[in-house]
């Protein structure tokens, strides 16, 4: 053993060849810590004081390589200033570089993930092989930083600068066979020829057969291109890469900045300039943001994968109401391998849901996600049917029939009566009170909220509601169920609106009130947009449906007339009354046209705006700071009371949901980390500011004042 620490060992084969495997202890999977990149140091110094080596192989004793840098450590690093960063990223660079230059060919063993650092450590061997069933990737942009230890030096020299721009900019995760395709790597293999095929290469270098030193100054040298070239590889990119990422995200274009500055320089000048570069974004607040977002997101996966453990396994699912609805439930269903029933009274609102799934599985296929044949089986574990014939052997039933809760009432209390006495029930309702709906069921302990987002197979989130009398075993077996669908669930308690919707309102509320004092919807749009929401407040009403905002507006005013009832009429009232009901029947706020994919496109409208004149109390202008505070803090303020009524858990989940759910600016971080952002005392005074206009709906709570008073936040130190 040539060194032996907590994450790292080092050992030889007899032969001359040195294995440095990583393994940290007490762990599921490697991460390179700080106390890691240490160990690092130390082993790879151990290296070169042995004497009679002929080659090192870089491995993993996990079912994963190295995942990353130790993400938790993020933003107590960073808070510590560019200088620490800049200095930080030069000693991985001095660790990193002494691996590429030992008097040696070098190998890494790639299995599971290699991404982030990870990845950046396997480009500093001379050669590379993967398991087939790994992947490899530079994520780092979606984090708000970019890849800081040689990953914009040494990736572009190895499978070009246009490739290395696509990887890091995307910051996707890349399977074997596309790396090999690259140049990224030199074999795919698999998992159990890894080591051989490593071994292998090490001799063939040996031999001379291949050329270690030549790949090595490809590495360190500057890039092939002449300044022709580079002008057209890079300023092309820049167009395109800022037109996908848009405003909000700067990494992405200030990575191609590093490669392109770097770009006819040797390692150690390259280098330099990606450290300088990785720390000016570490300093950003979207990086501050979105690292955030990594952790809550991490807290919520633990939170579910808990419930997952104590969760009887989803083995046949049914899902009551074909439709839109209940087809995108059933192709997300058995899409991930979930065999669903899709139970309807009506033959043509079930052959609506198979047109819905098999649309959705045709778009796979296009894509080249899918062959013929795998839609084919996923389209087999769709069972369409007309009567409860199958039902006795069901787990779990959704019921997505329409809002309307005698309805739903009927349709539950009939399915119970058909399936197994520990079969959970759950209904997709958007606003009815969970335990309202269990108050005629014989088992409420098996019975829970099971709230999808439209459309179900591209919005990750599912609010999992429990009523008063759900049972932690209905509650574990639908997040269980979620998760076997590919979706994010969190937990919620029941009330008006549940999370989601019951945040969303009082935005609402903030834009009818902005309408009734004479600002122009178009303006708020831009406004919102221009803030980072992926549509403005008009467009997503055209969107969710006039008639159903309408409706779930009542409940919210019916559950909180203190602050969501409005006096008189609204907008979106007479939106309704005028049967523009938004991209339903293709006129709301705007009207809607087929572009030439055949999906709804927004022009405007000057009926609408005649129409909005009816509603307009006073004649005010706006400014673009105002309209957003006007929207934002009764949004903020409504997910601030529902984690002080615990609705929701905690203020991590509270984000997460608004971001998953209704598309919160995610570099924002969610509602309570803007708060947070903007400083709980002048959020408090901004508030107090307008509820002296404008009333309770922006008023802030008593606790929030204390927290305010206090010093505090909502993520404290976690960030």
């Amino acid at each position: 053993m040539i060194y032996q620490g907590n994450a790292i060992s080092v050992a030889t084969n007899g032969d001359g060849i040195a294995t440095l495997t990583f393994d940290l202890q007490d762990e599921s999977i490697n991460k390179l810590s700080s106390t890691v990149v240490g160990e690092l140091d130390e082993a790879v110094k151990a290296i070169q004081g042995e004497s009679g080596l002929k080659g090192l192989i870089i491995a993993s004793a996990k079912e994963v390589f190295i995942v990353g840098a130790d993400i938790t450590e993020f933003h107590g690093l960073f808070e510590k200033g560019e200088d620490f960063l800049v200095e930080m990223n030069q000693k991985v660079h001095a660790i990193f570089n002494a691996i590429e230059d030992l008097p040696f060919p070098t190998v890494t063993a790639i299995n599971g993930l290699a991404l982030g650092g990870g990845c950046e450590v396997t480009l500093a061997t001379d050669f590379r092989v993967m398991s087939e069933s790994a992947r490899i990737g530079l994520p780092e942009t979606k984090l708000g930083i970019l890849p800081g230890w040689g990953g914009c030096v040494r990736l572009p020299r190895l499978i070009g600068a246009d490739n290395a721009i696509e990887w890091i900019a995307r910051g996707n995760e890349n399977e074997a066979a596309e790396a090999l395709k690259m140049g990224a790597v030199d074999a795919v293999v698999p998992n159990d020829r890894l080591e051989a095929a490593a071994l292998d290469i090490l001799a063939r270098a040996n031999a001379g057969e291949l050329d270690y030193r030549a790949r090595r100054q490809e590495k360190t040298g500057p890039l092939h291109l002449n300044p022709i070239e580079q002008m057209m590889v890079f300023e092309t990119a820049k167009g395109y890469v800022a037109d996908k990422a848009g405003p909000h995200y700067p990494a992405p274009i200030a990575a191609i900045n590093v490669i392109q500055k770097g770009a006819g320089e040797s390692r150690e000048r390259a280098q330099a300039s990606e450290a300088k570069a990785f720390a000016r974004m570490a300093k950003t607040d979207v990086c501050f943001n979105l690292v955030g977002l990594f952790l809550n997101d991490q807290l919520v996966k633990k939170k579910a994968s808990r419930y997952e453990k104590q969760a009887r396994k989803v083995s046949q699912a049914a899902v009551l109401g074909a439709g839109i609805m209940g087809g995108g439930i059933a192709y997300q269903s058995a899409s991930k391998g979930t065999p669903i029933l899709m139970k309807d009274i009506k033959e043509e609102a079930i052959e609506l849901g198979l047109k819905e799934a098999r649309k959705l599985f045709a778009k796979q296929v296009e894509r080249g996600k899918l062959t013929t044949q795998q839609m084919a089986e996923r389209l087999s574990n769709i069972r369409p049917t007309l009567s409860y014939g199958d039902f006795g052997h069901v787990d779990l039933v959704v019921e997505a029939v329409v809002e309307n809760p005698k309805v739903k009432d009927a349709v539950l209390s009939e399915v119970e009566g058909l399936v197994s006495d520990d079969t959970i029930l759950t209904s997709n309702t958007s606003t009815i009170s969970i335990t309202r709906l269990a108050q005629n069921l014989k088992r409420p302990e098996n019975f829970c909220g099971m709230h999808f987002f439209n459309p179900v197979h591209r919005m990750p989130l599912v609010e999992v509601i429990r009523g008063e009398k759900t049972g932690d075993a209905a509650v574990a077996a639908t997040v269980a169920y979620a998760r076997a669908m590919g979706k994010t669930p969190i937990v919620v308690n029941d009330c008006p609106g549940f999370l989601v919707n019951r945040v969303l309102f009082p935005y609402f509320g903030g834009f009818n009130s902005l309408l009734e004092q004479g600002a122009d919807f178009q303006r708020i749009d831009k406004v919102m947009e221009k803030f980072g929401w992926p549509m403005g407040p008009a467009y997503l009403l055209d969107v969710v449906g006039m008639d159903t905002a309408v409706h779930a507006n009542e409940v919210m005013a019916e559950g909180f007339p203190d602050r969501m009832a409005q006096e008189g009429k609204s907008a979106i009232q007479v939106m309704v009354d005028n049967d523009r009901l938004g991209q339903k029947n293709a006129k709301g706020f705007y009207a809607y046209e087929e572009d030439k994919k055949g999906k709804p496109k927004k022009v405007s409208d000057e009926q609408a705006h005649e129409l909005i004149k009816s509603v307009v109390k006073a004649e005010q202008e706006f400014s673009d700071e105002e309209i957003i505070a006007r929207m934002m803090v009764p949004l903020c303020l409504e997910t601030v009371r529902c984690l002080e009524d615990g609705i929701v858990g905690s203020a991590a989940e509270a984000d997460m949901a608004l971001i998953y759910g209704i598309g919160f600016p995610p570099f924002r971080g969610g509602a309570l980390r803007y708060i947070d952002a903007t400083g709980l005392p002048q959020f408090v005074e901004l508030a107090d500011r307008l509820a002296d206009e404008l009333g309770p709906l922006y008023a802030p709570t008593d606790t929030l004042r204390q927290m305010a008073e206090a010093g505090e936040s909502f993520h404290g130190s976690d960030a």
